[in-house]
């Protein structure tokens, strides 16, 4: 009978250690760390993610061409900034 017991405690003992293992929270220990900047790890409960999914539709052709023009004109910008940017820090030095 004492038998059938250590089993039951070592199973449950590697399963406690296994989800241990798992937990991301504990792993990285970063409680602290998140707790001062205001930020919380993610959940993990899928019932979270399934609401959300269930609220999610998909655009309009007209919902889905103004995001892309906006997407673009922001991706240009940034892209015009960088390359003046580049050509600022490449050609002001060959003139000094």
């Amino acid at each position: 009978m004492s038998e059938g017991i250590n089993e039951t405690e070592k199973k449950s003992s590697l399963k406690e250690n296994l989800k241990n293992k798992l937990d991301i929270k504990d792993k990285l220990d970063l409680d602290d760390v998140m707790g001062d900047m205001g930020v919380s790890m993610p959940s993990t409960d899928i019932n979270e993610y399934l609401r959300v999914l269930k609220l999610a539709r998909k655009p309009s052709r007209e919902e889905f061409t103004m995001i892309a023009k906006v997407s673009m004109a922001g991706i240009g910008l940034i892209g015009f900034m960088g390359f003046m940017i580049y050509a600022l820090l490449t050609e002001l030095p060959k003139l000094f």
